[in-house]
C-alpha cells in the first residue's frame, strides 16, 4: 500500500501539472478561452513596458508570453506524467516562473486578486517540492536476539517504556 506522503505527492503532482498545461495552454493559444488569452496578451505587454531592459535584450511581449507559456507546458507534462528526479526539476523550474511572475505584478502595481492565483500555486509548489525532498521513513528494524544458536525477535527495546524507570 502506497505511503500518505507517496499519495499526497502524486496528487499535487498531478493536479498542479494539469494547472500549468491549462494556464500555459491559454497563453499559447486563444482556442481555451479568446477572453483569458487577450488578457494574458494585454498583461504581458503591461509586463515589457515596466522593464525597458527587455526591449533592449530584444525580448517582445509576445516573445516572453510564448516563451513562459510554453515553460509551463512542458513543465506541467513532466510534473504529471514523468516519474522520479525530472518531476522535481519541473517543479523548481515552475516555482521560479511563479516568482517572476509574481515579481511582474507586483511591478506593473496589479491588485492581490490579480495574482492570487500565482501566491496559492507557489505556495503549493513549494509543499509539494518539500515534501518530496524529504527522506522516506524506514520502517523500525526488528532486533533479533540470538538464544543456543536459535534467533528469536527481541521483546524489549533498549529505551525504556513510558513511566518505568531503567535500573542498572
Amino acid at each position: 500500500m502506497a505511503s500518505p506522503r507517496t499519495i499526497t505527492i502524486v496528487a499535487l503532482s498531478v493536479a498542479l501539472g494539469l494547472f500549468f498545461v491549462f494556464m500555459g495552454t491559454i497563453k499559447l493559444t486563444p482556442r481555451l478561452s479568446r477572453d483569458a488569452y487577450n488578457e494574458m496578451k494585454r498583461a504581458y505587454k503591461s509586463y515589457v513596458r515596466a522593464l525597458p531592459m527587455l526591449k533592449k535584450m530584444g525580448v517582445s511581449s509576445i516573445l516572453l508570453r510564448k516563451s513562459i507559456g510554453a515553460l509551463e507546458v512542458a513543465c506541467g507534462i513532466v510534473m504529471t506524467l514523468v516519474p522520479g528526479r525530472p518531476k522535481d526539476v519541473a517543479n523548481f523550474l515552475l516555482l521560479l516562473l511563479v516568482l517572476a511572475v509574481l515579481f511582474f505584478h507586483q511591478l506593473v502595481g496589479d491588485p492581490l486578486k490579480r495574482y492570487a492565483h500565482a501566491l496559492v500555486f507557489g505556495i503549493l509548489l513549494t509543499c509539494r517540492l518539500l515534501i518530496a525532498r524529504q527522506p522516506e521513513e524506514q520502517p523500525p528494524e526488528k532486533k533479533i536476539l540470538s538464544v543456543n544458536g536459535d534467533e528469536q525477535p527481541l521483546i524489549h527495546e533498549a529505551a525504556p517504556e513510558k513511566g518505568k524507570m531503567k535500573v542498572s
